[in-house]
């Protein structure tokens, strides 16, 4: 089970700052900014390369976007960043899909 996987159930504890049904966010534990959350599916999917076509996945990336903008919008943050890394060479370490949400300010 990888770490977000455990940090969905419980089994690693986490600064949480949102959840729902569908969506995990918490702070990220090497923050490369000021502020920089995590917003993951619960469902486990390794990788954007291995999303479905279908519209369950379509809605799931849509809502993880989403919330991020909302959490951008609780912090007040007037700009940030949204990135997905794809695959090890792209700098994927845990292979659970998860969009990061990046600001200094």
């Amino acid at each position: 089970m990888c770490i977000f996987c455990q940090i969905i159930s419980k089994e690693v504890e986490s600064e949480i700052v949102f959840e729902n049904d569908d969506i995990i966010a918490f702070k990220d534990l090497y923050p490369k900014a000021k502020h920089h959350l995590l917003i993951v599916p619960k469902k486990h999917i390794d990788t954007i390369k291995d999303l479905n076509e279908n519209e369950a996945d379509e809605e799931l990336v849509g809502k993880m976007v989403l919330v991020a903008r909302n959490l951008a919008k609780d912090l007040e943050l007037e700009g940030y960043q949204l990135l997905f890394n794809v695959g090890k060479s792209a700098g994927q370490v845990i292979f659970h899909i998860h969009l990061h949400l990046m600001s200094n300010g």
